[in-house]
């Protein structure tokens, strides 16, 4: 078993991006609609500084980054966007804190992984960080520090927290497979080294220090068995895109003590089917996987598919209580 298997994760939760641009209103949503395992809401329609790139590069460690018109690219210097993605991630835990007082329990807080990152964030020639193997190890070295000491605040902030560090990582497989374009587009990046990649998935994981880390890809072909090795904990993708070819890797993480969190509703407005009919793909998986019904529950936590900030408000709260009542379903009704 892995070394987070005894801990106490939540039957559900979310993502991490929320519709509009209310902190406090999305932290009442969040906090009210998951009151075994909150996250720390994302609303990347403030714009720049809030977008899942630039959130998580204001908190790097010296180094910084600027918005140009091809996207976030490193600066010299701690400039206005640098300035506003702090500031808004301020408000952000400061509507946290206000809405878990008192609160014990898991509590998930996201940043971007170290290889979405390098592949998202410019070198001053305008490539992306992955063309440099010594900018890529600068930069997961900035970021696990920078995550260090954002996980030490949420903890001064909730004390009664057991802080869950979620990795997103939806370039990792074009990453591993050579298939992040070049600045021109005519070309791509060559192909990360797996070892490479899971040795530095492994060091960012680290800043955590020992607690619970998620890796979270709502691409194909997620790499189940690379990330445990890294030390994920639990292993957050889109349910939708599994196929059979999956069966194998998922059979083994599930017996080694990874948890899955699976997304099953989806992350847009659509009808939403019944709780129970949400949750019949993962029953089914298991029945392929000759696992035992009752460890559904125990190895299970229920998400929307991807985040949530293209949704309406309206739906974003519809998809967080059938998260909560499909758990429900799936450990009342594991057959």
């Amino acid at each position: 078993m892995s070394e987070n298997s005894e801990f106490r994760f939540g039957p559900a939760t979310g993502v991490g991006s929320m519709p509009g641009g209310d902190a406090r209103e999305a932290a009442k949503t969040v906090t009210g609609s998951f009151e075994d395992f909150p996250f720390l809401a994302e609303l990347p329609a403030r714009g720049p500084g809030a977008d899942m790139i630039g959130r998580t590069a204001g908190m790097l460690v010296e180094l910084y980054a600027r918005v140009e018109p091809s996207g976030w690219r490193f600066g010299d210097r701690p400039g206005r966007d640098t300035k506003r993605a702090r500031s808004w991630l301020g408000e952000d835990l400061d509507a946290l804190e206000e809405f878990t007082q008192g609160y014990e329990g898991p509590l998930k807080v996201q940043a971007v992984g170290p290889w979405t990152l390098a592949a998202a964030l410019e070198l001053r020639n305008g490539e992306s960080a992955l063309s440099d193997p010594g900018a890529c190890r600068d930069l997961a070295g900035s970021l696990t520090e920078g995550l260090r000491l954002h996980l030490d605040e949420v903890r001064r902030r909730v004390p009664g927290a057991e802080v869950v560090l979620q990795l997103d990582e939806p370039s990792l497989v074009a990453v591993l497979r050579g298939r992040v374009p070049t600045a021109s587009g005519y070309r791509t990046h060559r192909a990360v080294d797996r070892q490479i990649a899971e040795a530095t998935l492994r060091d960012v994981i680290g800043a955590n220090g020992g607690g619970p880390v998620v890796v979270h890809s709502c691409a194909p072909d997620v790499p189940f068995a690379l990330l445990r090795r890294a030390g994920a904990a639990a292993v957050s993708f889109d349910f939708s895109l599994l196929t059979e070819r999956d069966d194998e890797a998922i059979g083994e993480a599930v017996e080694g003590g990874t948890r899955l969190f699976a997304g099953v509703v989806p992350g847009v407005d659509v009808p939403l089917s019944d709780p129970a009919g949400s949750v019949m793909g993962v029953r089914t998986l298991w029945r392929r996987l000759g696992l035992r019904p009752g460890l559904l529950a125990e190895a299970v936590t229920l998400t929307p598919s991807c985040g949530l900030a293209g949704a309406s408000p309206d739906f974003a709260r519809r998809a967080l209580a059938h998260c909560v009542r499909a758990a429900r379903s799936l450990a009342d009704n594991p057959e």
